[in-house]
Parts: C-alpha cells; sequence; structure tokens
C-alpha cells in the first residue's frame, strides 16, 4: 500500500505546480517610445504603419488647417479610438490586447480622407511604439483642399452651433418681447403725450392748404393738404431760420418741440405758436 500513497503525494505536488504556473503573471516588456514622426498618406499608396503600444496612447495629428470630422476603426472591441469632445486636429488610439491590428479611416473637416494601419508591437524584438505621429498629404489635391474653406463641420462644432442658435433665439425672444410690451406701454400712455395746443390764422391757413400742427414730447407735427409743398421755419427773435423736417403725403415731422414757426410760399405765408392756454383753438 505505501507505493500507491507516494504516487499520489506526488500528483498532488505536480497539480500544485501547474496550478501556480498557471496563476503566475507572465513578464510584460517595457514598451519605449519613438520620438514624434511625420508620415505621408497618399491615395496611390498603401497605409501607413502605425506602430502602437499596448495600453499606451499614440496621438495622431492631421495638418494644422484641419480638424476631424469623423473617425472609423476597423476593431473598436480590442482598440480605443478617442477624437475628444471638442473639433480638433488630435486623435488619440490605444490598444487593449496585444499583437492585433486594424486599420483606421480619418474623414477631415476639408473633406481629406486618411487610411492608416495600426499594428501592436509588444511582441516585436523591437519595444519601440509611435507616441506621436504628424499626417501629411501626398496629393496636391488634398492639398489644396487645405486652403479651401471646410466642407463638413464636425459633430461637436455642429452641437455646439446648435446650442449658440438655442440661446440666440432664445435671447431674440426675450428681446422681441421686451419691445413689445415696451411698445404696448407707449401706445396705451401715447394719447396723453399729444399736445394740440399752437394757433394759427384759420384764413391764411386755408388758402395755403395748412389743416392741423400738433406735437408730443419729442417732435411736432403739421398735416395738410398743399397744391405745393410750402417751407417750414421755425420763427426765433422775430426771424425765422430753415429748420430739418421730413415731408411724406401732406405730413411735416419735425425731430424737436416747435413753439412757433411759419409755413411760406411764394407771397403766401402762416404762422403758429404754442398757446399759453393750450386749448388748441385755431384764431
Amino acid at each position: 500500500m505505501k507505493p500507491p500513497t507516494i504516487l499520489a503525494v506526488t500528483s498532488v505536488l505536480s497539480l500544485t505546480c501547474v496550478i501556480a504556473k498557471a496563476s503566475a503573471k507572465p513578464d510584460t516588456r517595457h514598451l519605449e517610445p519613438n520620438a514624434p514622426r511625420s508620415v505621408t498618406v497618399t491615395e496611390a499608396q498603401a497605409p501607413p504603419v502605425i506602430r502602437a503600444g499596448l495600453l499606451q496612447s499614440t496621438l495622431i495629428l492631421l495638418p494644422d488647417q484641419e480638424k476631424v470630422a469623423t473617425v472609423f476603426g476597423g476593431d473598436t472591441v480590442d482598440w480605443v479610438f478617442d477624437a475628444g469632445h471638442v473639433a480638433s486636429r488630435f486623435i488619440s488610439v490605444k490598444p487593449k490586447l496585444a499583437s492585433v491590428t486594424t486599420d483606421i479611416h480619418i474623414v477631415s473637416d476639408h473633406g481629406n480622407e486618411y487610411t492608416l494601419q495600426l499594428q501592436e508591437i509588444s511582441g516585436d524584438a523591437d519595444s519601440h511604439f509611435d507616441s506621436k505621429i504628424f499626417l501629411l498629404l501626398g496629393d496636391k489635391a488634398s492639398q489644396d483642399r487645405l486652403v479651401a474653406m471646410p466642407v463638413f463641420v464636425p459633430a461637436a462644432e455642429l452641437e455646439k452651433a446648435k446650442q449658440d442658435a438655442a440661446v440666440a433665439r432664445a435671447a431674440q425672444t426675450a428681446e422681441l418681447k421686451a419691445e413689445e410690451v415696451k411698445a404696448e406701454a407707449y401706445r396705451s400712455q401715447y394719447p396723453g403725450s399729444l399736445h394740440f395746443d399752437y394757433t394759427w390764422d384759420a384764413k391764411k391757413a386755408k388758402e395755403l392748404g395748412l389743416q392741423q400742427i400738433w406735437r408730443d414730447d419729442k417732435f411736432t407735427y403739421l398735416r395738410g393738404q398743399f397744391q405745393e409743398t410750402p417751407v417750414l421755419y421755425e420763427l426765433k427773435d422775430g426771424k425765422g431760420s430753415l429748420i430739418n423736417f421730413d415731408y411724406s403725403d401732406g405730413l411735416y415731422t419735425v425731430p424737436k418741440e416747435l413753439d412757433n414757426g411759419y409755413l411760406a410760399i411764394g407771397k403766401k405765408r402762416v404762422d403758429f405758436h404754442v398757446t399759453s392756454t393750450g386749448s388748441g383753438e385755431k384764431n
């Protein structure tokens, strides 16, 4: 019975060794970042290979004039692609597993397309990975697009534009409402600000075509039916002087309160002035 007992102990020890080896963490290589480098992308050539390190971030930069419109990744399970929440020229790629490969397609806001081949290199003899890649355009047509206006709006910029537009509409609506309230208040108070307190010679006014004169807190108005348009003067110290006014369809609008003045055409003239009583009756 002795030999079977020894064999059983030996089997247990062997199994323990196997479990210990299986549970031990594999040796991980120390990956070294390469110096930043430039990569030229052309439509006629195969996609450039980008060396990525396990759980290391590789930053890809578009030309200065461009921003990322959208990014497509072949393998979105074993790789992480991050273009940020704000439209920029930067894209970060990171492999989650060793020895995986995938392709990445980048479309810029100028309509240029970049296709790259990504390779995780932790199993290679060379432990250096690309830390930063500057993309260059090798085709003249693509280079010409850089100086043109963007043809795509990145999703982040589009969302911001929508938010800005919504804020602007809300502000405009509030402003219009405030103006309407102000205008309504002015309309309700305006009749009380009208003053029909001028006096003039009714006979001379009829000959000339003058019918009514009134004022508010800012303007003076003269209404009439004139065969010819009379000239309007302000009367100060017994002397008449020309003043600024607007005339349209028989209505004079003077941008001030006019206390004394007269209308004249040829030898016809009608003087007017503000009465002290404010009755508005015509003499």
